[in-house]
C-alpha cells in the first residue's frame, strides 16, 4: 500500500487525508484493494458509529479511490473488494432513526460505492459479484438506497438479464412494496422464471391504476409477455384488465394482450363483449384487435358465432381500408366453422368481388335471408292431422286441399328458380362472379324470395277464411294477381287492424293456421326491429350526435354569431389539393338584397372544417339525432369523400373524433373570411337568427345608396402611379363612388376634370394589401383588381381605409346583383 495511504488509514490522520488527492492515479493504482480492505476493518469497529473522525477519513479515502478506479478502468481488478465493503454494510443499520433524515454512516459508505458500481453496469464480472448484494440492499429500509439499486438492476437486466433471474421473487416482492421502478426488470426476467411472476400475476395487475405513466407501460409490457407465452394465466385477471381500458394510453396494449387470451381462452371475454364493443366506438383505431376478440369467442359456439358475425359484418361494410383484411379473415374462420350461418354459401359469396362493401353487404343478406328461412319454415310447416279448423266445412280434407295448393304453387313458382339453384348446387358449375352478376342475382333471389313468401300468405288467407269456411273451387290465381291481390290485403290490414290479430273463422275463434301465420309475422317484425337497433347501435355518428346533442347546440349558438354557414359546397381538385367552393346567400332578400339573384363565393383550403360545421349546424336545427342514412348527412359524406386521399378517415370517424372543432381552426375560418371582406357585405342579424346582407341588414340606409346620383362616398385618396413596389411614387385624387361606377379626377378637387371611371361590375376583387408588403409602409392601402387594370390606393389613416373598402364591396355586389336581375328578367 502506498505510505500516504498506509499514513492516512493506519492513524486516521485527517490532516493528511487530503493530501491523497494529490497523488497520481497510476501511483495509488496497485494498492485500491489493500486500501479498501483496511476500509471495511475501521468501518466494522465498534466506535465506528460515534468517531467523527474515522468517518471523515472514511468518507474522503472511499471518494479518492473510486476517483481512481474510474479513471484509471480497473474495476474488474478492485471489484472483489469494492463489492466485499459494500456487502458489509448490509451488517449495520442503513435506515435513518427517529427524526434524523440523514443517512447513517454505512449508508454514506454504500452510496458511494454504488456510484461506482452503477457507471461499470455492463461489466459481465463485476455484476457476478454486484447483482447479489443489490438485490439484498431492496429491503433495508433506505429508500434511496433502494432506488439508486434498483436503477442498477435495470441496468444489469439490459447488459446481463440472466443474473438476475435466480433473484425474481426478491425483485417482484420489492416492486409489490412499493419499489414500482423495479417493474422495468421484470420483463427481462419473465422468461426464465415465468413461474414466480405467475404466483403475484394478480398482485401486479391490481397495482395499475397507483402506478404512473412510464410504470404502467413497464407492467403492460409484462402482461403483453404473459399473453404471448401463457394466455391461460392471464384469463382470471381480464375483468381487472378490461376495467382498465378507460385510460387511451393503455387500451390498445391491453387489447393487443386480450387478444392473445381470447386465442387460449375465449370463455373468459364472452361477457365483455358489449365493453369491447364500446371501446371500439371510442377508440375506432382498436377496432381491429376487437374484431379478433369478437372472432375467437365465437368459434366457442353456433349461438356466439352469430352473434359476432353480425358484429363483423356490420364493421366491414364502415371501417377503414387497413382494417377490411383483419375483418375477413375473422368472418371466413366463422363461416367455415359454422356453414349453416350462411346457408352454405359462404365460398362463393367471397368469390363474387373484391369489394369489402359489397361482400359486406351480400353477407348481410345472406344472415337476414337465414333468419327469415327459420321464420319461413316453421311457417309452412302443416298443422297437426288431430288439429281440425273450427268452422270449416271441409275438415281435414279442406286442409289436404289447401296443402296441394301450396305445393302446386311452390312448383310453379320453382321453375323460375330452377336454373339458378342447379348452378348454386352444383359445385362443377361454380364461377367467379363480377360484382355487377352478383347483386344482380341477389336481388332477383330476394325478389323471388318475397313474393313467393306473401303469395303463400294469400293462398292461406283466401283458402281459410273464404265465405262458409270452404275452399272456393276452381280459385288458381296465377302469381302475378297473387303478389298483386297480397299487397293490397296487406296494406288494408296494416291500416284497419294490428297484424297481430287473426281472422276469426265461422264461431268467433282464431284458427290455428292463423294463429301460426300472426305468429310467424309477428316474430319477423321483431326480428326486423331488432335488426333496426342493430343499426342503430352500429350507426357511430347517430350515437356521437345523440350523446352530445346539448353540447352541440351551445356550441352553434355562440358559433352562428361567428361563423356563417355555406348554403351550397362543391369540391373541387386543385393543384395545391381539393379546395372547398362554398356559396353564401341572404335569406332575406329584400327588395335592395345584394344577393336575392347570386351568392358570394369562397374557395376555401379547408374543406374538411366547413362539412364539419355544416354538419353541426344541421344537427342544432334538428331535435333529433341525425344519422348516417338521412338524405342531408349522406350529402355531406359524399363531400367528405371527395377530399379524402388513401388511408384517411371515412367521414362517420372523422366527424367523432372531436365534439367540435377547435378553438384555432374557427379563428382561422375568421381570418379566412376577413381576408375576402365577408363582414364589409354580411353581419348578423339578431333578430332574424342568421347571416343578412348590407342592404337587408341595414334597410334605412338601403334608400340613400340607391338614390339616383346620391354618392356613397367621396373624398381623397391616393393612387400610386408606378407599378414596380420599390418606387413609391403616390398622387393625391378626389375619388366619388356613385351608382355604377368609382369615379375619380385628374387633380385634388371635385372641380377637376374626370379621368376614366372604373365600371363597378368589372371588378373582380377588392382586397387589402397582402401582408408582406403592409409591412412595407402600406397600412391603410388596398386594391382593386379589374379585366385589365390593377389600382392601388391609401387612404388618410386605417379608420377611412375600412370605410372605403365596405362601400366598394357593398356597390360591387350591388352592380352585379342588378347586372344578375336584368339578365333573369330579360330571359
Amino acid at each position: 500500500m502506498h505510505q500516504l495511504f498506509s499514513q492516512v488509514l493506519g492513524q486516521r490522520d485527517l490532516s493528511r487525508a487530503g493530501d491523497l488527492f494529490s497523488l497520481e492515479d497510476a501511483e495509488i493504482e496497485d494498492c485500491l484493494s489493500q486500501a479498501l480492505d483496511q476500509i471495511k476493518a475501521i468501518s466494522c469497529s465498534p466506535d465506528y458509529l460515534t468517531n467523527d473522525n474515522d468517518q471523515a477519513v472514511v468518507e474522503i479515502c472511499i471518494t479518492r479511490i473510486t476517483t481512481a478506479i474510474r479513471e484509471t478502468g480497473s474495476i474488474e481488478q478492485h471489484s472483489t473488494a469494492l463489492v466485499g465493503l459494500w456487502e458489509s454494510c448490509l451488517e449495520h443499520n442503513l435506515t435513518p432513526q427517529g427524526e434524523n433524515t440523514e443517512d447513517t454512516p454505512h449508508a454514506k459508505i454504500a452510496s458511494d460505492i454504488t456510484s461506482c458500481i452503477l457507471q461499470n453496469y455492463s461489466c459481465p464480472s463485476v455484476m457476478v459479484l454486484a447483482v447479489p448484494v443489490a438485490v439484498r440492499f431492496l429491503q433495508r429500509g433506505n429508500r434511496e438506497l433502494s432506488r439508486n439499486m434498483s436503477s442498477y438492476l435495470s441496468l444489469a437486466a439490459i447488459a446481463k438479464s440472466d443474473l438476475l433471474a435466480e433473484h425474481t421473487e426478491a425483485i417482484t416482492l420489492s416492486v409489490l412494496g412499493g419499489n414500482h421502478m423495479l417493474l422495468r426488470v421484470l420483463p427481462s426476467v419473465y422468461p426464465r422464471q415465468p413461474d414466480t411472476i405467475h404466483c403475484h400475476l394478480g398482485d401486479l395487475t391490481a397495482m395499475m391504476s397507483q402506478l404512473e405513466s412510464p410504470e404502467q407501460h413497464h407492467l403492460i409490457r409484462l402482461i403483453q409477455m404473459v399473453a404471448e407465452q401463457h394466455p391461460f394465466m392471464l384469463s382470471p385477471q381480464v375483468p381487472a384488465l378490461v376495467s382498465y381500458l378507460g385510460d387511451q394510453s393503455l387500451t390498445e396494449a391491453l387489447l393487443g394482450a386480450l387478444v392473445d387470451v381470447s386465442q387460449a381462452s375465449p370463455s373468459s371475454l364472452v361477457s365483455f363483449l358489449p365493453a369491447l364493443r364500446i371501446v371500439g366506438q371510442q377508440c375506432p383505431a382498436l377496432l381491429g384487435h376487437v374484431a379478433k376478440i369478437h372472432g375467437a369467442v365465437g368459434i366457442i359456439s353456433e349461438t356466439h358465432a352469430h352473434s359476432s358475425l353480425v358484429y363483423l359484418v356490420s364493421l366491414l361494410g364502415s371501417m377503414e381500408h387497413s382494417f377490411h383484411h383483419t375483418l375477413l379473415l375473422e368472418i371466413r374462420a366463422l363461416t367455415d366453422r359454422y356453414p349453416s350461418l350462411l346457408g352454405g354459401c359462404g365460398k362463393d359469396i367471397y368469390r363474387m368481388s373484391n369489394s369489402f362493401t359489397a361482400i359486406a353487404r351480400l353477407l348481410g343478406r345472406r344472415l337476414e335471408e337465414s333468419a327469415t328461412m327459420h321464420c319461413r319454415m316453421d311457417e309452412a310447416c302443416p298443422p297437426s292431422p288431430c288439429v281440425s279448423l273450427p268452422g270449416a266445412g271441409g275438415g281435414v280434407g279442406s286442409e289436404q286441399r289447401l296443402q296441394v295448393k301450396i305445393q302446386a304453387f311452390e312448383e310453379k313458382m320453382g321453375e323460375e328458380g330452377e336454373e339458378e339453384e342447379v348452378e348454386e348446387e352444383s359445385p362443377a358449375l361454380q364461377r367467379r362472379y363480377s360484382l355487377s352478376q352478383a347483386v344482380r342475382e341477389e336481388r332477383r333471389e330476394m325478389r323471388f324470395n318475397r313474393s313467393k313468401s306473401l303469395a303463400l300468405h294469400a293462398v292461406r288467407s283466401r283458402s281459410v277464411n273464404s265465405d262458409g269456411g270452404e275452399d272456393a273451387e276452381g280459385l288458381e290465381p296465377s302469381p302475378d294477381n297473387i303478389f298483386s291481390n297480397t299487397l293490397v290485403n296487406l296494406h288494408s290490414e296494416n291500416q284497419e287492424a294490428p297484424p297481430t290479430e287473426g281472422k276469426l273463422a265461422g264461431d268467433g275463434s282464431m284458427s290455428a293456421l292463423d294463429r301460426g301465420v300472426a305468429e310467424a309475422e309477428k316474430g319477423q317484425s321483431r326480428e326486423k326491429d331488432g335488426e333496426k337497433e342493430e343499426q342503430g347501435e352500429a350507426d357511430r355518428l347517430l350515437i356521437h350526435l345523440r350523446n352530445n346533442m346539448e353540447t352541440i347546440r351551445e356550441f352553434c349558438k355562440d358559433m352562428v354569431q361567428q361563423i356563417p354557414t355555406p348554403e351550397q359546397c362543391v369540391i373541387e381538385d386543385s393543384n395545391r389539393g381539393c379546395v372547398a367552393k362554398l356559396s353564401f346567400s341572404c335569406p332575406l332578400k329584400g327588395h335592395y338584397c345584394l344577393y336575392a339573384k347570386s351568392c358570394f363565393n369562397l374557395t376555401s383550403r379547408q374543406p374538411h372544417l366547413w362539412i364539419h360545421i355544416m354538419l353541426l349546424h344541421l344537427q342544432s336545427k334538428s331535435s333529433v339525432p341525425l344519422c348516417s342514412r338521412d338524405e342531408c348527412v349522406q350529402r355531406l359524406a359524399s363531400l367528405w369523400e371527395k377530399t379524402q386521399m388513401k388511408g384517411a378517415h371515412s367521414f362517420p370517424m372523422a366527424m367523432t373524433q372531436h365534439i367540435t372543432p377547435h378553438r384555432k381552426d374557427l379563428e382561422s375560418l375568421q381570418i379566412q373570411l376577413e381576408e375576402v371582406r365577408f363582414f364589409d357585405l354580411f353581419g348578423y342579424s339578431e333578430e332574424e337568427g342568421g347571416w343578412l346582407c348590407f342592404m337587408c341588414n341595414n334597410p334605412e340606409k338601403a334608400t340613400v345608396v340607391n338614390q339616383e346620383g346620391q354618392p356613397l362616398i367621396e373624398g381623397k385618396l391616393k393612387e400610386k402611379q408606378v407599378r414596380w413596389k420599390f418606387i413609391k411614387r403616390w398622387k393625391t385624387r378626389y375619388f366619388t363612388l356613385a351608382g355604377n361606377q368609382l369615379l375619380f379626377r385628374r387633380g385634388k378637387s371635385k372641380d377637376e376634370l374626370d379621368d376614366i371611371p372604373i365600371e363597378l361590375s368589372k371588378v373582380q376583387s377588392v382586397k387589402v394589401v397582402a401582408k408582406k408588403r403592409r409591412d412595407r409602409g402600406l397600412p391603410r392601402a388596398f386594391e382593386i383588381f379589374t379585366d385589365s387594370k390593377t389600382y392601388v390606393l391609401k387612404a388618410q389613416d386605417e379608420k377611412h381605409a375600412e370605410e372605403w373598402l365596405q362601400c366598394i364591396n357593398v356597390a360591387v355586389a350591388q352592380a352585379r346583383e342588378r347586372e344578375n336581375r336584368e339578365a333573369t328578367t330579360y330571359l
